[in-house]
């Protein structure tokens, strides 16, 4: 390659200019923009249901342990063991465990009204309150 002048082929390479560089970094702070409220709304909504579907199992088991016992359980924990009810029959646990609450959320408020047969079970966070049934 003798004879070749190194100049000119450094002058016939082309990059990016300062302008055309600026202007992708600013179409990408905008996209990012866009994108990071919507991403968090993504999460809230993830967290809000898993509470209704935490509330709705618990709610469901609440309501096979009374219709075996006869009595809505008086506490979450009632659902986690074996219960023997007025005939002498066993059935349960009801569920594993009691579920944890999604993160930043109180733990489940689970009130019974046992003459009546009734319960709710309820839990607060991200600005919304999940109550069943």
């Amino acid at each position: 390659m003798a004879g070749v002048n190194p100049r000119k082929t450094m002058h016939s390479q082309r990059g990016f200019t300062l302008i055309e560089l600026l202007i992708v970094v600013a179409i990408i702070g905008i996209l990012a923009s866009i994108a990071v409220p919507l991403y968090a709304n993504v999460q809230q909504r993830a967290r809000v249901a898993k509470a209704q579907g935490d509330a709705r199992a618990l709610a469901s088991a609440a309501a096979v342990y009374g219709a075996h016992m006869g009595v809505v359980p008086t506490a979450l924990t009632d659902l986690t063991a074996p219960a023997t009810n007025s005939v002498n029959q066993v059935a349960g646990p009801f569920m594993a465990s009691v579920p944890a609450p999604p993160t930043g959320w109180a733990a489940y408020v689970y009130t019974a009204d046992t003459a009546a047969g009734t319960f709710t079970i309820s839990s607060s966070g991200d600005n919304t309150t999940v109550s069943m049934p």
